[in-house]
């Protein structure tokens, strides 16, 4: 009998969570529902899940405290904070305190059904029996773990940090138009998700930072160029 894919939903408003509950169920999920952050970080502690629904406004801790308790626990399980917050600030906040995904509301919930699928799909790709590995220089980049290692030290990275590293090193010395990127990382060009990119580029500078014969350079007005030694 295979286990029912099990979802934690933090969300305050009582009617918004039971009408995600019952959706997600009749989609054949495994739902359980928290209304305030301490409660769903104790569930947290307590039980396995497959992905984390966060609304970010909750009573006594809030979406970012509990997306934090558990990226303490876990670097994999994928997190999309929902949230009335609709500015870019809100978004790149939410981006930097460990979500995969942010999702404004009111929402359309095939959308949401539609990018639990994905990441539920990218979680159970980096489990199977394919392992994705890649050397540069000095860097040594692990999609399977995710986990990138260079002089510098060992650094644990973040599904959609994960991403865009594994498109980078697929391609090394030419020059990738932003387009180009947000389609192939994000499925879409979009403003926002532009502003985002830019956050998880800075990131990844920094994890590279410690191997001196790869440069991740900005393109101004078109995109980026992951430099590497030609025999790299």
């Amino acid at each position: 009998m295979e286990t029912k894919t099990r979802i934690l939903l933090a969300e305050d408003d009582e009617h918004l969570s039971e009408l995600l509950k019952d959706s997600l169920e009749d989609e054949g999920y495994a739902v359980v529902v928290c209304g305030n952050g301490q409660d769903a970080i104790d569930v947290f502690d307590k039980s396995k899940f497959d992905i984390c629904l966060l609304d970010i406004m909750m009573p006594i801790k809030d979406g970012f405290a509990v997306a934090k308790k558990i990226r303490q626990q876990s670097d994999v399980i994928p997190i999309l904070f929902i949230s009335t917050k609709a500015l870019i600030e809100d978004k790149i906040e939410g981006y930097n305190k460990g979500a995969d995904d942010y999702i404004v509301k009111p929402f359309n919930m095939k959308e949401l059904l539609l990018k639990l699928t994905v990441f539920l799909r990218r979680t159970k790709k980096m489990f199977s029996d394919t392992i994705q590995e890649y050397q540069i220089g000095k860097t040594h980049f692990s999609y399977t773990a995710l986990k990138l290692i260079n002089p510098e030290g060992s650094f644990s990275v973040k599904q959609k940090e994960a991403d865009l590293l594994r498109f980078l090193f697929q391609h090394p010395n030419r020059i990738l138009k932003r387009e180009e990127v947000l389609l192939a990382v994000w499925g879409k060009d979009d403003f926002f998700l532009g502003r985002s990119m830019d956050v998880f580029m800075s990131r990844i500078r920094k994890y590279l930072h410690g191997d001196p014969s790869v440069l991740l350079e900005t393109i101004h007005g078109i995109g980026f160029r992951f430099s590497v030694p030609v025999n790299g």
